[in-house]
């Protein structure tokens, strides 16, 4: 009889020990990778991504335009409605040189239909040339070595002395990307004309943008502040302007650009339109093409 229970009790013990442990469901939940859009491809020497080399921001630079060899042409057109003279209009038209050692040289040349202000009107509907102006920019490194990627900017205007005194400016070109399909550009620029009333200005440009449809479609908002006046003058004028922005490249190596500022201060113009249409020749757009994904080709 003992034995009989022992028995039973060892081999109760023995299916315990044995019996499976069953453990919780683990459920497993995968994520498709996102593929990097065509325009963040890095392309060329300074391995910036490809929508850095069609303006984005008319307002507002970035970086470099073009790259070394590299050459495009812009068309710009700039209209005004002033708080208390009519509308003017200015016309430019803009090459640039991309240069080796991350420079680009940019020549252009500008046309006014007046009035431009009360003190310089031009006649309505006559046309003059405003000025012939040079620019050269230096990229301090490659794109994403530094914050920001910071750019510096030296022009010089030669100036219709029937409209104004030559000019020299100075700016500081920041952006980058903030995450895919965010982009932001930034601008802090002097500018200092060297005769006449010696008008002196201080400003600032900022714009930030969502690509709709990888190189083809944009969004975005952009901000301009300027502060100009005679150096001598007490006053300082401040010209706020904010408004909407739209980029659309109809084929690889053309871009358009379109930004309505809304004047929101009484020395801003109630409206202030920009539109740019720009060109890549050359090179430029089979070297860009060359640098893409393969994957990311037919997008």
């Amino acid at each position: 009889m003992l034995a009989a229970l022992l028995a039973a009790l060892t081999a109760r013990a023995d299916n315990t020990t044995n019996a499976p442990t069953q453990l919780p469901a683990t459920i497993v939940q995968g994520t498709e990778p996102v593929e990097p859009l065509a325009e963040a491809a890095p392309v060329g020497p300074y391995n910036q991504p490809e929508w850095t080399t069609a303006r984005r921001f008319p307002t507002t630079r970035v970086y470099l335009q073009q790259m070394p060899g590299e050459v495009g042409v812009e068309q710009w057109v700039k209209s005004q409605w002033p708080r208390g003279t009519g509308p003017n209009f200015s016309f430019e038209e803009e090459v640039e040189i991309g240069l080796p050692h991350r420079f680009q040289f940019d020549l252009y040349e500008v046309w006014d239909i007046g009035p431009v202000d009360n003190n310089q009107p031009i006649p309505n509907g006559k046309v003059m040339e405003d000025c012939i102006s040079t620019e050269l920019r230096y990229a301090l490194a490659d794109w994403g070595k530094i914050f920001g990627n910071p750019t510096v900017y030296a022009e010089w205007t030669f100036r219709n002395h029937a409209l104004g005194a030559d000019r020299y400016e100075i700016k500081l070109l920041l952006g980058d990307q903030i995450a895919q399909r965010w982009h932001w550009g930034a601008n802090v620029v002097f500018e200092q004309e060297v005769g006449q009333v010696r008008t002196r200005e201080y400003s600032g440009d900022a714009a930030i943008s969502y690509t709709v449809i990888d190189r083809k479609l944009s969004v975005g908002l952009e901000l301009k502040v300027e502060n100009e006046a005679p150096q001598d003058e007490t006053s300082t004028p401040i010209e706020i302007d904010l408004g909407p922005s739209i980029q659309w490249r109809p084929t690889r190596n053309t871009h358009l650009d379109v930004v309505p500022l809304v004047g929101l201060t009484s020395d801003s113009p109630h409206v202030e339109m920009w539109i740019v249409f720009g060109y890549d020749f050359g090179s430029g757009s089979s070297h860009k093409e060359g640098l893409v994904p393969v994957s990311t080709r037919s997008r």
